[in-house]
C-alpha cells in the first residue's frame, strides 16, 4: 500500500509529470530541469525528492552538479508500469510536446560547467 501511495503522490503534480516525461531517454542536470519548468530551485528540489522517494528517478552527483534520470536499477514493476502509463498517456499532450522542444534546446546549449 505504501509503495502505491508514494507513486500516486509522485504522479499527482503536473510539474513532476513534466520531469518524468522530460527524462525519457536522457539524463538532465538539476539546473536544466529548473530551466525547463521555470520554477524556483527549492520547488524543483522538492519535486525531485518526491520522484526519488517513489523510486521513479535516480540521481548521481558529479562535482557540484546533480543529474537525474529515470530509475533503471532494481525498479519495481509498479514503477515501470507507472512510467510507461504516463509516457504513453502524455505522448501527444501539447505541454509535453513543447517541453520536448525546450529540452532539446536546453541540452544543445548545455554549458561546460553543467556537463558530466
Amino acid at each position: 500500500m505504501q509503495r502505491f501511495a508514494s507513486i500516486a503522490k509522485a504522479l499527482g503534480d503536473e510539474g513532476r509529470l513534466r520531469v518524468l516525461v522530460a527524462l525519457a531517454g536522457r539524463e538532465l542536470c538539476v539546473c536544466e530541469i529548473i530551466e525547463l519548468l521555470g520554477l524556483a530551485p527549492s520547488t524543483v528540489s522538492k519535486h525531485l525528492s518526491i520522484l526519488r522517494q517513489a523510486g521513479i528517478v535516480e540521481a548521481r552527483k558529479n562535482g557540484r552538479w546533480i543529474y537525474y534520470r529515470l530509475a533503471e536499477k532494481d525498479v519495481p514493476r509498479e514503477v515501470t508500469a507507472a512510467i510507461e502509463w504516463v509516457r504513453g498517456s502524455l505522448s501527444k499532450d501539447p505541454v509535453t510536446l513543447e517541453d520536448a522542444k525546450r529540452v532539446s534546446r536546453i541540452v544543445r546549449r548545455r554549458v561546460d560547467s553543467c556537463r558530466s
